[in-house]
């Protein structure tokens, strides 16, 4: 298993513990960022960690803001990205055993690092249950297929070289 991990600004500190967990679990990862505690807007890297999974690259990824919220949100725009924002371990195996999680979100104003480390451990030990949860997450796809916009791919190439003009956009 390789994890594509990331965080914002409010996010650092809490990747960096985690990352030492992975480290110490032996679990390879590849860290997209954010490196400094300087403001950066997340949604820029949601969607790294984001394509680096459709990719094939990695299986999993992990995100982390204030509140694991906006990474949750931006990273559900990507057709086959399922990601949840957890801040207790429950929520997190079942997110994994029910619903096939591939992203995990929280939030470093939510949870501390001792508690981010149980729950990160969890979602990565629980598999999917497949049967019942596979129809469910077919029915998810069926949805996400019938509402895509027309011309998807285009637009997500004009984005990946030209980013969005986001100088009045309140980087905090």
């Amino acid at each position: 298993m390789k994890i594509a991990i990331g965080s914002d600004h409010a996010g650092l500190p809490l990747k960096e513990t985690l990352k030492i967990y992975l480290e110490s679990q032996l679990i390879p990862f590849e860290d997209f960022g954010t490196f400094t505690s300087e403001s950066c807007d997340y949604p820029r890297t949601a969607e790294l960690v984001s394509k680096a999974i459709l990719s094939g690259q990695f299986d999993r990824g992990i995100l982390i803001c204030g509140t694991g919220i906006g990474m949750s949100i931006t990273a559900n725009k990507f057709p086959g990205i399922r990601a949840v924002a957890c801040s207790e371990p429950y929520s997190a195996i079942l997110a994994r055993r029910h619903n096939n999680a591939n992203v995990l979100c929280m939030g470093a104003r939510v949870v501390a690092g001792g508690l981010a480390t149980l729950i990160t451990e969890d979602w990565l030990n629980a598999s999917f249950e497949g049967e019942r949860h596979q129809r469910r997450l077919d029915m998810i796809t069926r949805i996400e297929q019938r509402n895509l916009l027309p011309n998807i791919e285009t637009r997500s190439e004009e984005t990946a070289e030209e980013p969005a003009d986001d100088s009045e956009v309140d980087h905090d």
